[in-house]
């Protein structure tokens, strides 16, 4: 396995994020990397994440806190994983797995004062959600309206 971290995005990620590439029946269950972070310079709530490998950007994520949450949870320490997505040629290599896992330890360390990780997840992705699961998020019932369908709400507690 190589060198999988999570680093907050800087301007040097920038022409690899706008590079990716994700086959279309990926692209309407996620934003593409560009389009998330127009997203985040907008809203000062929304912290753009980069997955490297081996020092290569392969990943994207977005964590979201703040008032614009609230069609997910009640819970003000909440965070919501928004736009998680890996560059076609780096899928099936274990990178989204690594990163889920690293997930918690990096947002406990640089936001200390969230207590929940959610994310939605399209009822047809499948693979995304058994991924979801296998590295500890719960399926706890509920369902939310997405852009592409239902989307069920998995969480985890940090």
């Amino acid at each position: 396995m190589t060198n999988t971290r999570l680093t907050f995005f800087n301007e040097i990620h920038r022409d690899a994020l706008n590079a990716f590439y994700l086959p279309q029946e990926q692209e309407k269950f996620t934003a593409m990397p560009s389009d998330a972070l127009r997203k985040c310079e907008k809203d000062r709530g929304r912290h753009p994440v980069v997955i490297e490998a081996d020092d290569k950007t392969v990943g994207f994520v977005v964590l979201h806190k703040g008032e614009n949450i609230g069609d997910f949870t009640a819970n003000p320490n909440a965070m919501v994983i928004r736009a998680l997505s890996i560059n076609h040629p780096e899928q099936g290599k274990g990178f989204a797995k690594e990163a889920m896992l690293q997930l918690p330890l990096f947002v406990s360390k640089h936001f200390p004062e969230v207590n929940e990780l959610i994310l939605a997840v399209n009822f047809k992705n499948e693979l995304a959600k058994k991924l979801y699961e296998k590295v500890g998020f719960v399926d706890r019932g509920q369902i939310k309206p997405g852009p592409v369908g239902p989307q069920y709400v998995l969480h985890y507690d940090v």
